[in-house]
């Protein structure tokens, strides 16, 4: 029965520190054909220095790391893009350029 318990308080312990650093981006439009776009963890934790990419077509057309304020801003390319938070495997955001408002 002991054995039991124990299992079962490693796998809630395991599972809760699991879901305990998502990654979070949220990209606005800043209406001067520029996108800001602000990245972190749900525990509070900076996006300085995480990955920032840019794809469109499929092909990344831009590459950079959030800075001291964990946000990253780029010129609006025309037509669809998709921007990507990248922190490593199961630490990764994407917006699409449809979900920006202005």
């Amino acid at each position: 029965m002991k054995k039991i318990l124990f299992s079962s308080a490693l796998v809630a312990l395991m599972s809760s520190s699991l879901f305990a650093h998502t990654a979070l981006m949220s990209c606005f439009d800043n209406g001067d054909d520029t996108v800001t776009c602000e990245g972190g963890f749900s525990d509070g934790s900076s996006a300085k220095g995480v990955k920032f990419m840019l794809e469109q077509n499929g092909k990344t057309i831009a590459e950079a790391k959030f800075g001291d304020d964990s946000t990253y801003t780029f010129k609006k390319p025309e037509g669809e893009y998709v921007a990507k938070f990248y922190a490593g495997e199961g630490h990764e955001v994407t917006v699409k350029s449809s979900d920006i408002a202005e």
